[in-house]
């Protein structure tokens, strides 16, 4: 019997709550949290603007000489992943920990320590770069971290694929349970890429939005009028579990993992295909995977950049693979209030199909005022709305041309199925 996989246990640090429930609850609003940047001086930079965690004090969760020897990144993993194996009850019942595992993904790992011993370098000498540098700057000390934290000795990866490494990151922990390789992952994604290196390159190369004098509304995802992204920060993790294993132990289901398709490009570092078909390979696989047919599909969670061509792209990858399907499905970006997670992205959505799943409710797309020919879907503008939703579906496109869909189910906690 083939192995199924469920998700039991969530964990956020977002731009819109440092909670799975206080992010959902603002995601519902429609409430954005994309604000002028507090952390540092933007004074000198074309964006001023980003998603930024606020009230997140990581002295006061894990004591200020262990913050002190952590990455910002690997701060909001350690505190999603504390959240989510909490909500899941997993490592109560005397789970085996080597058969729990960990693929926590990164784009740019440790980029504000870099920046800052690079910095201690320059200005105080070889003699003072931190002895802990290494460690921190690392993309896969997050997944180190927390298995430190838990003894967790399963299968324990960092997959670093751009934009669509969150969702790489939950695909690849559903096929190690598939294989039969853990019992349970932790997966999910961390980024803290706000930062004047990451914004000053993208400025230059025309893909953030620019409007500093209305942060909340600079991220128009499907609009005609769109101009690009916002860049952000956080992460969010998922407790992903084999079906038995979870029944065993009587833990609360919260959703199915059943699809999980990738592919890439093959075509430009900066720019999707315009013919979409890496996105519409990656979607036609994870429809395969997950043995259904695509008027199954309920919902999308969409890439939904705000850029120009990607949304463009996406539109046209949604139509070729769903058909005439494609317009009674309810799309939504939630980047257009949370901005662009990064590496962390994909988590949230997944996050955001599970929320959606469990509470029949689908959260917006807010800024959306004026609409695109090239975007002719249902991309729920501005309001949520209640649906029935049993199927749903994310995407995830990135840089270097990464693809990456997963797609989820809704559970019936009856304890007799």
């Amino acid at each position: 019997m083939e192995r199924r996989v469920v998700i039991t246990g969530m964990g956020a640090v977002t731009p819109v709550g440092n909670t799975v429930e206080e992010s959902w609850q603002n995601l519902k609003a429609g409430k954005s949290g994309i604000a002028l940047i507090e952390r540092f001086d933007t004074s000198d930079l074309a964006t001023k603007f980003g998603g930024e965690v606020k009230n997140f004090d990581a002295a006061k969760i894990f004591g200020r000489r262990e913050a002190r020897r952590l990455d910002r990144y690997t701060h909001f993993a350690r505190e999603a992943s504390r959240q989510a194996i909490e909500e899941s009850g997993l490592l109560n019942n005397g789970t085996n920990r080597e058969r729990v595992g960990l693929v926590i993904g990164s784009c740019v790992g440790g980029m504000d320590s870099s920046i800052e011993q690079y910095n201690t370098l320059n200005n105080r000498g070889p003699g003072r770069v931190s002895p802990f540098f290494i460690t921190m700057l690392l993309p896969d000390a997050a997944a180190a971290h927390v298995a430190i934290d838990y003894n967790l000795m399963g299968p324990n990866l960092c997959v670093s694929t751009a934009c669509a490494t969150g969702t790489n990151s939950l695909g690849e922990a559903f096929e190690i349970i598939k294989r039969g390789d853990a019992d349970a992952m932790i997966a999910g994604g961390s980024e803290a890429a706000v930062n004047r290196l990451i914004i000053s390159s993208f400025n230059v190369m025309k893909a953030l939005a620019e409007e500093n004098d209305d942060p909340a509304g600079a991220c128009k995802p499907f609009d005609l009028n769109r101009t690009g992204f916002v860049m952000s920060e956080g992460s969010v993790v998922l407790v992903l579990e084999e079906l038995e294993h979870a029944k065993k132990r009587g833990a609360n289901i919260l959703a199915e993992f059943i699809g999980y398709g990738t592919s890439v490009d093959a075509n430009h570092m900066a720019a999707p295909r315009e013919d979409a078909y890496g996105a519409i390979l990656s979607m036609q696989r994870a429809i395969a995977r997950a043995g259904i047919d695509p008027t199954e599909i309920d919902y999308i969670n969409a890439h939904g950049t705000g850029t120009r061509l990607n949304d463009k792209v996406e539109t046209k990858a949604i139509k070729q693979v769903l058909g005439e399907h494609a317009y009674d499905v309810a799309i939504t970006s939630s980047k257009s209030m949370t901005g662009h997670l990064y590496g962390a992205a994909g988590a949230l959505e997944a996050m955001v199909c599970v929320k959606t799943l469990t509470d029949g409710i689908i959260s917006p797309t807010i800024n959306y005022q004026t609409a695109d020919p090239e975007c002719d879907l249902d991309y729920t503008p501005n309001q949520a709305r209640p649906a029935d939703v049993q199927v749903a579906l994310s995407n995830s496109f990135g840089l270097g041309g990464r693809n990456a869909t997963i797609i989820l189910k809704k559970f019936d906690n009856d304890p007799s199925i």
